[in-house]
């Protein structure tokens, strides 16, 4: 019944085989071939043979149909066995809430066609009438329609949002009107099953299960529903089984990432750790393809930056703000020619070398040599940044120097080891002495030959050297393999280094592991009988005793050992995998080594697998995971948007990555939060990205503070791995908990590796290994030992949560008895800092905790201010509330109901200002207050009272048409209660009095709180709680006119900074000037509250004349604004000439 829906767009573009999209059943893609096909067309358009990052996996085409197939036919169950009407209930509650459902479903129709509507034979309004199969077509297409919403919202169909990326159907229809209204709809509907959830919300499941992987869908929709899909459990199956192939097959991704554990043998192999110099606990390293960067930086500054010394500074100072200390450049050697030629000749005219098929270690001539670099390193370090480069030990390229010079250094072969080896292609030699040619089968792509032919041109003769293999996959068909069983060799590779790191301070070596004794074994000399990870080597096996003899100490530590000697602190830094990590820094004596599994197990969410690393690692030796280092994308991998995505879990990840011990290694353009993967050959970038705003906000505000931290995080001698233990007792494996202490600095860091809710307490750590007079033991620690917190009566900690800004407090004692308890959101992250001690001496911190149960707040002094204020607050909290000023409103005058609320109020502030004077008197002046705002639009009833307010009407802030509402009158009200308070400490100062207290007593929080229920939003409210504060300041405004001049309290009015605020005064070529709209409406605002004062009896003193001068001096202020531009210099000359004048 239902056809996978591809975009028309995309049907034009790949031009697929209508025979893709025949109805086939209720199976989509239930053939392999079919995907395959599919894919295969995609990856002819796409070019992908020569652009592998754009190539088109037919596993995760499969897995995508059949995850559409699944998700219909669980809507299908649900019609069988909960509600057969589902659909067309939906459909109307759409058609009712929304409307013209019609019409969306006909767009849908023809941007994402069925067969017979892209043929032309139906067209698509007409294609959406009738029935199909029984089921009204209306039906059937809404479900089409929310399968594709639920395709573009699954993160781990985003590679292939082309296909089905329903943007044009977003901005041309009803479409996201209709998708919240079905959201609304599917949440009343009854649930499929006991645990509760939407039927949307079982579609959604296995998506959120997780997010970024389809094969973890997969794995999903076969654990929680295979009883329920029995028919479809084989094609489940083959489904991760093709995309667990293509992985192993194309190295499209990582295969499980193995956990280490350390046995006794481990105990046998010596330790001996390098030694850190201080700058290496505080290294942040950053890659940097060099080429792709420099033409970024060049569309960036609109210059051509070729070279290395043409990096501006602005953008190493950029760098070093950011927190990075250490940049690695990749591919500044100069490489082999013939990498390249290789790459032009099957199909990719615009490629560079391979950064790993390297001719000699000197600067690239085309990035400007030596003297540019040198340049850039000196001008780097006034940043504090170092350099590093990679150094490649396990081979060369296959035309370069060593090649030319010492061409019996590589591991060959006098004859070709397979007969079927050709080798008619083009010469790769950029000498005249020999030639080299690889071989035939990688020109055409039908095979991957282990080795290439050198032959002297002179005398005939021919070596088949080995290309390079770490035996995982293909040969590296540009490279030559090193023969390390060579003492000349390994003496070669160690004297290049030594030259290496008098001019970097940082070296990565690559694929390190393939060097180590034992692997380099297998690979290229295995033992006897046992065969070979790379094919023709099991005929050259070694004995153990004559490898021993040829090879008799490591490599690597030998390396360590002679750099560490010539050229101290140079920081070495391997890649190295296969469970090799601990071995390389504890036995080899490597300062660094990569953990990939960081990156492979967080991207899963294989949270138990790396808490086990951690814990392993934690319980073997802790140093190890200080020399870890962490990334959450390597060069050759997909970027880390690409993995993580952009949201709260990247943010997560990466404060893991920054707080952890180790070395936070941040991938090219990982903070600009570009999605393209650059090859090894890119000689720049082909993808358009801008650089996300939103996400290198979030970095400076959230990862940048933290770099700039490094030394709290980066040890392990006080870091402790906590487990957070849920209420049944489980430990939460999804959450990471872990301290560190620096100094006096403590810091906690908590996250949720995880697309669901987390709770627990944290409470006493996992078993962890320390060192005490030369013995090791076990132990465990509770969070206040981990985190050095006393124990004491009356003694707090009051620490901040870096994320969120808020303050959390807690007692010593239930920190020490019964650690901290969390309450995390899906990828919610904390970081816990800034602790200090208080002391209790009043109970007031222990209210505060219980008031506050676990909550964090914005500022605990501020929150003890308003508990030591509670006596004032809570009266006035009613005073204010919006159903007591309501009730004031409706009546249309003061009534018991509001009399209560205010004396008990003045009778709690006169107490607290220890006030003796007269609360009734100040309760009789605020009603006269109210009763005059409430009557303000009647006006009076004298006749020149009544000319003079028509002449004023104009700037009275309530309408004068209707019977107001509070919310017409809120902010008269409200200051109406608070301009007099003032009397309780200052009869003769009442307005600054009144604007003091309502600081001094917080009544400005509870006045904002009251506005933003009465409708305003933030920014309202702010303004409004401003305007309230500047009528009560300056309520005595027209009295101050009897003895002062118009200029001297204008200019007193434009001194205030609240005033200036509302004003919206601003700075500008040198000159100050204020709103036009802010102005009219302040004045207009004195004006009334002026009519109000003198409505309710107050300034009698005021003669008529003088009233009416009011209305005349507030016009005439007007008039000068505008004359004046709008400049407050010129307004207040102005101001003053026509004080003069008057």
């Amino acid at each position: 019944m239902f056809e996978f829906h591809i975009s028309r767009q995309s049907r034009n573009r790949y031009e697929f085989d209508d025979t893709l999209f025949s109805v086939r059943g209720t199976v989509v893609f239930a053939e392999y071939a079919v995907a395959a096909r599919f894919a295969e067309k995609m990856n002819q358009m796409r070019n992908a043979s020569q652009h592998p990052d754009l190539s088109v996996s037919a596993g995760d085409v499969y897995a995508m149909g059949l995850i559409d197939e699944i998700l219909h036919l669980m809507v299908q169950i649900y019609r069988e066995n909960v509600r057969p009407t589902i659909l067309a209930d939906a459909y109307s509650w759409a058609q009712t809430q929304v409307g013209d459902v019609e019409s969306t479903l006909a767009l849908f129709a023809d941007l994402f066609p069925s067969t017979k509507v892209y043929r032309g034979e139906v067209s698509p309004p007409a294609s959406i009438r009738g029935e199909t199969g029984g089921i009204p077509n209306t039906e059937i297409s809404l479900e089409e329609m929310l399968m594709l919403f639920l395709a573009n919202e699954n993160p781990a169909f985003y590679r292939y949002r082309e296909l089905f990326d329903d943007a044009p159907l977003v901005k041309q229809s009803r479409y996201p009107e209709i998708l919240r209204s079905l959201e609304e709809f599917f949440s009343s509907q009854p649930p499929m099953d006991p645990s509760g959830q939407t039927l949307l919300d079982l579609l959604r499941a296995p998506a959120r299960a997780a997010p970024h992987s389809l094969y973890g869908q997969l794995e999903y929709i076969r654990t929680h529903w295979g009883g329920l899909l029995k028919d479809l459990l084989v094609n489940i199956l083959k489904g991760m089984d093709f995309i667990q192939e293509e992985r192993k097959r194309f190295g499209a991704g990582p295969g499980p990432a193995p956990v280490p554990s350390f046995s006794l043998k481990d105990l046998e192999d010596i330790e001996r750790f390098s030694l850190d110099d201080d700058w290496m606990t505080r290294l942040v390293l950053i890659a940097k393809s060099v080429h792709v960067w420099l033409h970024q930086l060049s569309k960036k500054y609109a210059s051509e930056i070729s070279r290395l010394d043409q990096i501006p500074d602005q953008e190493l100072e950029l760098l070093s703000r950011w927190g990075i200390t250490g940049l690695w450049l990749i591919g500044i050697w100069e490489r082999s020619p013939a990498s390249r030629r290789i790459k032009q000749l099957t199909g990719n005219p615009e490629a560079l070398p391979s950064a790993y098929s390297i001719y000699d270690y000197t600067i690239a001539h085309d990035l400007g040599g030596d003297e540019a670099f040198d340049v850039l390193k000196t001008r780097a370090l006034r940043y504090g940044i170092m350099m590093a480069t990679d150094m490649v030990p396990n081979h060369t390229g296959i035309f370069s120097r060593w090649v030319i010079e010492h061409p019996e250094w590589f591991i060959q072969l006098k004859g070709s080891p397979f007969p079927s080896y050709s080798f008619s292609g083009e010469d790769l030699s950029g000498d005249d002495r020999f030639e080299i040619k690889i071989e035939d089968g990688y020109w055409d792509q039908r095979d991957a030959a282990v080795v290439f032919r050198w032959k002297d041109r002179h005398t005939g003769e021919e070596r088949f050297i080995y290309h390079g293999n770490d035996g995982t996959g293909m040969p590296w068909n540009d490279t030559a393999q090193l023969d390390f069983l060579e003492k000349e060799v390994r003496d070669a590779v160690i004297k290049k280094t030594i030259e290496i790191a008098r001019r970097f301070s940082i070296i990565r070596f690559d694929a390190a592991m393939t060097l180590a004794k034992r692997h380099f074994q297998r690979l290229w000399y295995p033992l006897p009988g046992s065969g070979g990870d790379i094919p023709s080597r099991a005929a050259h096996s070694v004995s153990p005793q004559e490898f021993e003899r040829l090879f008799p100490v490591e490599f690597w530590r030998e390396l360590v050992d002679r750099v560490g000697e010539e050229v101290p602190n140079t920081l070495l830094l391997a890649e190295a995998f296969w469970l090799m990590e601990g071995y390389f820094v504890r036995s080899l004596g490597m300062h660094r080594v990569y953990n990939s599994a960081f990156m492979n197990m967080l991207r899963e969410e294989e949270n138990s697998k790396y808490r086990d690393v951690m814990k392993n690692v934690l319980r073997f030796n802790p140093e190890i995971l200080r020399r870890f280092v962490n990334f959450m994308n390597n060069p050759d991998e997909e970027s880390a948007a690409t993995q993580f995505g952009k949201g709260d879990k990247y943010f997560g990840v990466a404060t893991l990555m920054v707080t952890m011990p180790g070395l936070p290694m941040i991938g090219h353009g990982q903070v600009e939060g570009f999605s393209e993967k650059y090859g090894m050959e890119y000689a720049r970038s082909y993808w358009e990205e801008a650089l996300d705003e939103e996400l290198l906000r979030r970095h400076e505000q959230e990862i940048f503070p933290l770099l700039k931290l490094r030394s709290l995080f980066s040890g392990v001698a006080q870091f402790v791995l906590y487990d957070v233990v849920t209420k049944d007792g489980h430990v939460n494996e999804d959450v990471f908990a872990y301290s560190n202490r620096e100094g006096s600095q403590r810091v906690l860091v908590v996250y949720n590796n995880r697309y669901a809710r987390a709770s627990g307490v944290i409470q006493r750590s996992v078993s962890m290994s320390t060192q005490s007079q030369g013995k090791r033991r076990i132990l465990q620690k509770t969070l206040a030992q981990g985190l050095d917190l006393k124990d004491e009566e009356s003694l707090f900690y009051l620490f901040t949560d870096m994320r969120s800004g808020l303050d959390h407090v807690r007692s010593s004692a239930s920190m020490a008895a019964e650690g901290l308890s969390v309450e995390l959101d899906a990828y919610q992250t904390q970081v816990f800092m800034n602790f200090r001690e208080a002391r209790d001496h009043d109970g007031q911190l222990a209210r505060l905790v219980e008031r506050l149960g676990g909550r964090g707040i914005p500022d605990v002094v501020e929150a003890l201010r308003e508990l030591s204020l509670e006596k004032v607050l809570t009266p006035f909290r009613r005073l204010v509330h919006p159903e007591v000023l309501r009730g004031v409103v409706e009546a249309k005058e003061v009534e018991d109901a509001f009399r209560d609320p205010c004396r008990a109020f003045l009778l709690a502030a006169a107490e607290h200002a220890s006030s003796s004077e007269d609360t009734e008197k100040i309760l009789r002046e605020m009603e006269a207050l109210l009763s005059a705002v409430l009557r303000l639009q009647e006006g009076p009833s004298e006749p020149g009272e009544k000319k003079r307010r028509k002449e004023g009407s104009s700037l009275i802030r309530i309408p004068a048409e209707s019977t107001p509402s509070l919310e017409d009158v809120r902010i008269l009200m409200i200051w109406a209660l608070v301009s007099r308070m003032g009397v309780l400490v200052s009869e003769r100062e009442v307005p600054s009095a009144s604007r003091a207290l309502m600081n001094e007593w917080m009544l400005t929080r509870v006045i904002s709180e009251t506005l933003g229920t009465l409708g305003a939003d933030h920014g309202r409210a702010s303004r409004e709680l401003l305007l309230i504060q500047i009528l009560t300041s300056h309520q005595d405004w027209y009295e101050r006119l009897v003895q002062d001049s118009v200029y001297v309290w204008v200019r007193e009015l434009f001194s205030d900074s609240d005033v200036k605020a509302y004003l919206g005064m601003n700075s500008f070529d040198e000159r100050w000037w204020f709103n036009q709209e802010s102005s009219e409406d302040l004045l207009a605002w004195l004006f009334t509250i002026s009519e109000v004062l003198l409505s309710a009896g107050f300034s009698s003193r005021i003669t008529a004349r003088q009233k009416g001068k009011r209305l005349r001096i507030i016009r005439r202020l007007s008039e000068l604004a505008r004359e004046s531009g709008f400049d407050v210099q010129e307004f207040l000359r102005a101001v003053g000439r026509s004080s003069e004048g008057t």
